[in-house]
C-alpha cells in the first residue's frame, strides 16, 4: 500500500520548484553590467552610478516577480530575498539618480554599492546559513551573499579621494582614481557572480530532483 505524502520541512526540497530559473535570469543583469564595464574606457563615477544602478534595478525586479513564484518551500528565505529586492530597486533608482551628480558622484558611488552590498549580502548569507546541509540553495546563497558582502569591505578599503599619478609603458602620465578602482572592483564581482548564479541554477535544474528530502521524523525519501 502507498504511504501518505508528508508535507517537507521549511528548508526542504520542493521537487516542483523553478527556482532555478530566477537563479539564472539573476545572472543575467550581472553580466551585462560586466560586459559593459570591462569593454568600457571610461571608468569614471557617473559610469559606474549608471551601471550598477541598472543592474540594481533589474535584479530587484526579478526578485520581486520571481521568488514568490519560484520559492515557495522556504517562507524565510522567501522574505529575505523580497527585501532585497526592495533595497535593490531603490539602490538602483538612487544610483541612477546620482549619476549626473558630478563631483557628488564618487561619494554617492561608494555609499549606494556599499549599503546595497550588506543589507543584500547579509540577507542572503543569512538565508543559506539557517538551511545548511538541508537545502541544496544553501551553499549558493551562502556563495553569492558572501561574494556580496566581500565587495562591500572591498569598496571601504578604497580611500574616496584616491588620485594616484603614474607613467605608464608609453611614458603618458596616467591616474589611478577611487572611482576607477571601484567601478572596475564592481565589474570584477558582477563577472564572477554571474558565472555563480549560471552554474549553480543550472546544477539545480539538473539535480535536486534527485536529492532525497528530509521527513519530520528525520527519515529521508527519494523523489520519484
Amino acid at each position: 500500500m502507498a504511504s501518505s505524502a508528508v508535507a517537507a520541512p521549511s528548508g526542504a526540497v520542493d521537487s516542483t520548484s523553478r527556482f532555478w530559473l530566477f537563479q539564472v535570469l539573476r545572472a543575467v543583469p550581472a553580466a551585462i553590467a560586466a560586459v559593459v564595464i570591462t569593454f568600457s574606457v571610461d571608468h569614471s563615477a557617473p559610469l559606474g552610478l549608471t551601471v550598477f544602478g541598472g543592474f540594481a534595478l533589474l535584479s530587484g525586479l526579478l526578485a520581486l516577480v520571481l521568488v514568490p513564484r519560484t520559492l515557495k518551500d522556504d517562507r524565510g528565505a522567501r522574505l529575505n530575498f523580497l527585501i532585497s529586492g526592495v533595497v535593490s530597486i531603490l539602490a538602483g533608482i538612487a544610483a541612477l539618480a546620482f549619476a549626473g551628480a558630478g563631483s557628488a558622484a564618487v561619494p554617492a558611488l561608494f555609499l549606494t554599492v556599499i549599503v546595497w552590498a550588506l543589507l543584500t549580502g547579509v540577507l542572503e548569507l543569512y538565508s543559506g546559513f539557517r538551511v545548511r546541509g538541508r537545502s541544496p540553495y544553501a551553499r549558493d546563497w551562502m556563495t553569492i551573499g558572501g561574494a556580496t558582502v566581500l565587495l562591500a569591505v572591498a569598496y571601504l578599503l578604497v580611500p574616496p579621494g584616491l588620485n594616484q599619478q603614474f607613467e605608464g609603458p608609453d611614458g603618458v602620465v596616467r591616474s589611478l582614481t577611487a572611482s576607477i578602482v571601484t567601478v572596475g572592483i564592481f565589474g570584477a564581482y558582477a563577472a564572477i557572480v554571474a558565472v555563480l548564479l549560471i552554474i549553480g541554477g543550472f546544477s539545480l535544474k539538473w539535480g535536486t530532483d534527485a536529492r532525497p528530502t528530509a521527513s519530520p521524523t528525520g527519515t529521508t525519501e527519494s523523489q520519484s
